[in-house]
């Protein structure tokens, strides 16, 4: 049985009006939490499906959909918010759903029109259930509970296949590590179909005893991917007393930002995790400066979210913390982190899996100091994560540039960064202006993409990209180094400009 549904049992049994869940507009007790669960894990049961997607803004009727599947042993599909049509489709199709909980039906009917129908399920609170008329047939890995679809490293996300053991053994470790108590409060600030704050925004509060207070995104200053209300976030974590809290990045650069300029920090936080990309060490800094009780971490999808986190007791800046209590870690000849102990069954549809001794091949690179923190050096691939965590493969993007007629070639960039700057060179057109047809080149890309993925500043290329310049190879490929290189000091202003 779920070791999280065997906690939550106990909580209930113990402290049952102890709140488990604090909603927008409702607190559920654990006791009332069973109940809820129950419900509809059963409900689900009675479907005779099999296979569930879940389409919903951050709530209670979320987590109990997803606590239900855990229960039941359904196999659950969260479907990120802020996916676009095309990535949606594709991970309902490459998952085999069979239907979908969603507070957002008309969306699912126009995406997948004529294809659903409505099925009867009271007892999903306010979700509607909409069952697929032309389900796929997929295999899936036999221990597979979950699927969860990365934030897009290509077009087409991959899906991540996870059993139950793996995802617990995370949440066990984290309740540890963080050294969770019942007295918590922990504000999700991060979509709940984003593992890491599925984990460690429901799993590991339920684990403690604690409260897990998962308000709809907008409350919490978020929309789409990346837009954040500073002053909204700093709003809810203080009305709702917030503990814990889970951030990427760009958050804590805002959340520091808007302390700096005289806003009160929130009293009450003893533990923010911050992940998801590379933080830089002066933000971290400033972070502790201004009494931010925030601990870097690092963790992927492949290997149930967290890997390493510093804590209170341990922490190394400019590490990223100890791995974690199950997590075995060792190291290729060439700087690459290998990562057992809680690694996925495989990408479904795909043949890349955990080698045979259940360690997976990160990409990173890094090595473990003499006190046994782990320190990232680099990534072994072109891929970057934005400062709001998502994962960016540049050749997807500059794909979708480079089928517009104006643009030539392009090179795309964002690491690390809240949003991504393309230097680009253009082909020209008979008769039009070069700046005006790349802009409508780059706007028209754009709404192909989804919002983490488009290109907010460009600049036109001082020439193009050839191998007499060194600025693309003999086979065709970009050296992007060399043009990052080149264009830094272009590629920072633009930054600055729109910063300012």
């Amino acid at each position: 049985m779920s070791r999280v549904f065997q906690a939550v049992s106990e909580h209930a049994r113990l402290r049952p009006d102890a709140i488990a869940l604090q909603g927008a507009d409702e607190a559920l007790s654990y006791a009332g939490l069973i109940e809820r669960v129950k419900a509809c894990s059963s409900g689900l049961s009675r479907t005779g499906l099999h296979a569930f997607g879940l389409l919903a803004d951050n709530g209670i009727d979320w987590a109990v959909a997803d606590l239900a599947a855990l229960f039941g042993d359904q196999l659950l599909v969260p479907l990120p918010p802020f996916f676009s049509p095309q990535q949606l489709q594709h991970a309902i199709r490459d998952s085999g759903l069979e239907a979908i909980l969603t507070d957002q039906p008309e969306r699912v009917t126009t995406l997948l029109s004529g294809q659903v129908e409505r099925v009867d399920a009271a007892y999903a609170g306010n979700l509607s259930l909409l069952r697929l008329t032309q389900a796929s047939t997929v295999r899936v890995p036999a221990r597979t509970a979950k699927i969860t679809y990365t934030s897009g490293t290509t077009g087409n996300p991959k899906g991540v296949c996870l059993s139950r053991m793996a995802m617990e053994n995370v949440a066990q470790s984290l309740c540890q590590a963080t050294a969770a108590v019942p007295e918590d409060r922990h504000l999700g600030l991060l979509p709940l179909p984003t593992l890491l704050e599925n984990i460690g925004g429901i799993y590991v509060p339920l684990l403690a005893g604690a409260t897990a207070c998962v308000l709809p995104l907008q409350q919490v200053g978020l929309s789409g991917a990346a837009a954040l209300d500073t002053a909204v976030m700093l709003r809810a974590m203080h009305r709702q007393c917030a503990s814990t809290a889970i951030m990427v990045p760009q958050m804590l650069h805002a959340l520091t930002a808007a302390i700096g300029m005289g806003a009160p920090a929130p009293a009450n936080l003893r533990f923010v995790a911050v992940g998801g990309a590379p933080v830089s060490p002066s933000l971290l800094q400033n972070a502790a400066r201004l009494g931010v009780p925030v601990f870097e971490g690092y963790g992927l999808s492949e290997c149930a979210s967290v890997v390493a986190v510093n804590t209170p007791g341990a922490n190394v800046p400019g590490s990223v913390g100890r791995p974690l209590p199950h997590v075995k870690v060792r190291f290729a000849e060439d700087g690459e982190i290998r990562v057992g102990g809680a690694v996925f069954e495989g990408y479904l549809g795909l043949p890349e899996q955990p080698d045979s001794d259940g360690m997976w091949a990160t990409g990173d690179t890094g090595y473990l100091d003499e006190q046994g923190y782990l320190h990232l050096t680099g990534r072994k691939k072109n891929m970057f994560i934005t400062s709001f965590g998502r994962n960016v493969a540049p050749e997807w993007v500059e794909r979708e540039l480079t089928i517009q007629p104006a643009i030539a070639q392009a090179a795309v960039f964002g690491e690390a960064r809240p949003w991504n700057v393309a230097v680009i060179v253009p082909r020209p057109l008979p008769g039009q202006d070069v700046a005006q047809s790349v802009a409508g080149a780059v706007a028209a890309a754009n709404t192909l993409l989804p919002d983490y993925a488009r290109i907010k500043c460009w600049l036109l290329a001082t020439e193009p990209f050839t191998p007499q310049n060194g600025l693309l190879t003999t086979n065709g490929r970009l050296r992007r180094a060399e043009i990052a290189s080149l264009y830094s000091q272009n590629i920072d202003q633009l930054y600055k400009e729109t910063q300012a």
